[in-house]
């Protein structure tokens, strides 16, 4: 079992249940997780995926970073591990070597693929080979010895959520309302549902396309994997569903 991943996503799984909590519900809230998946989201499709994966496009470096930042408040990974395990997913697709195979089961491509240790991609080999541009800037690199600055990242802006919340309904409580309360209740309406709900349904998003689009949709191509077009995931992830074109 690979506890670094397996215990954040199933406590994070088991926070987002406090969404069931009414005290905790907000419009705002609610809101705030609609906006944060696409905007957090496309840290991992746009600057993840599609910009330091497969290099379709270019930025400039300090919006690069930006990006993965962005990114790194999905919670998930480093930058040069998700390249790494998708580079290396590119050249095993839907094979046995691949790490999220779904010929395995949709379970397995989904989510188990990340609670057990895979030693074809967490070597130094597979890090040079697949991620070896990315760990040419010293950021990344950074990020890759200290693994933990992933969790700061998150911590930190799950803060920013919080304070933010806090702060807006201490001083727009109503004359019947304490301030103190009513900033309790606004600030943890905000990281429940604009940081644990979003996180995980961003996850769910990000998982999808490794799962639902190698099993569920149409094919344009005969390729030699299971690349299918999705729409739904397509909607989900601006595109990323477009996966056999």
């Amino acid at each position: 079992m690979l506890w670094v991943y397996a215990i954040p996503i199933v406590s994070i799984h088991v926070l987002a249940l406090l969404a069931l909590v009414p005290w905790l519900f907000s419009w705002t809230g609610v809101i705030a997780m609609v906006v944060g998946v696409h905007v957090f989201g496309q840290g991992i499709n746009l600057c993840y995926h599609r910009l330091l994966t497969h290099r379709s496009f270019k930025v400039p470096l300090w919006l690069e970073h930006i990006f993965v930042a962005i990114a790194l408040c999905c919670m998930e990974d480093t930058p040069a591990h998700w390249v790494a395990t998708h580079r290396f997913h590119h050249s095993q697709s839907d094979e046995q070597p691949d790490p999220h195979s779904p010929l395995v089961s949709f379970l397995w491509s989904h989510m188990g693929w990340l609670f057990l240790h895979n030693h074809g991609t967490r070597n130094y080999d597979a890090y040079y080979k697949y991620a070896r541009d990315v760990l040419e800037d010293p950021f990344y690199m950074r990020l890759e010895k200290n693994p933990w600055l992933v969790f700061v990242f998150y911590v930190a802006h799950a803060l920013l959520f919080f304070l933010a919340g806090f702060l807006v309904g201490f001083f727009s409580a109503g004359a019947n309302a304490g301030p103190w309360i009513a900033g309790m209740q606004f600030g943890l309406s905000l990281f429940v549902w604009g940081v644990i709900v979003r996180t995980v349904v961003v996850w769910h998003i990000t998982w999808s396309v490794n799962s639902l689009t190698h099993l569920f949709g149409y094919r344009n191509y005969e390729t030699g994997e299971h690349s299918t077009n999705n729409w739904f995931v397509a909607l989900l992830t601006v595109g990323e569903g477009w996966h056999n074109n």
